[in-house]
Formats: structure tokens, C-alpha cells, sequence
């Protein structure tokens, strides 16, 4: 067993009562007794539990995993479509009005883009065997075309109105 030290405690003086010790309840008894904690008492003893924490890298691929298992979009819908409507304004100023479905099919399209997009950096960044995303992974990488162009290329291929 280790050695460890023992801080001196003062034990407290019995309470004198009209009733004799042999008389007196056994809990009675143990009433003057200091409890035992199950754990030294020290002053170095920590009084607040530390927050969990996980190791570098553990939270990513989780949150990883949770995305990949939701069908849901990423980009919050509102910024999105003042965006679509800003690029479509440059390119065709005549067009004011969407339909909603046009507007979810190019969110989609743009998510799907951008998610083979870092797939395909990553694989770069992989390749020149480094773990951390930088520009060079983007501008190396194969990137068809630009996100405006995918924009008028919808925009002509449906001819939203």
C-alpha cells in the first residue's frame, strides 16, 4: 500500500446527555464519529470535474459522419437564394421571379459542386502529403467550371422566368 499523509483532525467531544452510554442507541453512538468520504481528505482535493474533451481530429469526423447520413441542406435557404438572385441579376437583369423548385434544384446542385469540390482538394492536399487543406489543393485541382458559370448554365438550360 502507498504512504500516504494523514492530516490531523480534531475529534469532536461526545455530547453529554441525561441518558447513560450503555442506555444510548447505537446510532446515537456513532453520531460523534466523523464520517468517512471514501477518499482522503486533502486540500488539494478537486472540487470541480474537468469537461470532457476529445482529441483533435474526433469531433471532424464525426460531425463527417453525421452529415453524411442526412439528406438535408446545408446552406441556410434564405442567404442562398438573395445570392442566386444577385448572380442572375449580373447575368440576366430581366429575370425578377423564380419558382421555388428552381431554386431548390440549384441549392442542390451548388451543395453537390461544392462538396466534390473539397473531395477532390482533399485528394490533392492528400497527394502531396499533407493532411490540412491550403489554395494550391483548389487551384490544382479539377475544377470544370466556376460556380457563377454552373449558375447561367442552369438559368439557359431551364430558361427560369
Amino acid at each position: 500500500m502507498a504512504r500516504t499523509k494523514h492530516i490531523a483532525t480534531k475529534k469532536p467531544k461526545p455530547k453529554s446527555s441525561a441518558a447513560s452510554p450503555s442506555t444510548a442507541s447505537p446510532s446515537s453512538a456513532r453520531a460523534g464519529r466523523p464520517r468517512k468520504t471514501g477518499g482522503q481528505a486533502t486540500p488539494f482535493q478537486r472540487t470541480s470535474k474537468k469537461p470532457h474533451r476529445f482529441r483533435p481530429g474526433t469531433r471532424a469526423l464525426q460531425e463527417i459522419r453525421k452529415f453524411q447520413k442526412t439528406t438535408k441542406l446545408l446552406i441556410p435557404a434564405a442567404s442562398f437564394i438573395r445570392e442566386v438572385r444577385a448572380i442572375s441579376y449580373q447575368f440576366a437583369p430581366e429575370i425578377t421571379r423564380w419558382q421555388a423548385e428552381a431554386l431548390v434544384v440549384i441549392q442542390e446542385a451548388a451543395e453537390d459542386y461544392l462538396v466534390q469540390l473539397f473531395g477532390d482538394a482533399m485528394l490533392c492536399a492528400i497527394h502531396a502529403k499533407r493532411v490540412t487543406l491550403s489554395c494550391n489543393a483548389f487551384n490544382y485541382g479539377f475544377i470544370p467550371f466556376s460556380f457563377g458559370l454552373m449558375c447561367k448554365f442552369i438559368l439557359e438550360l431551364y430558361h427560369f422566368s
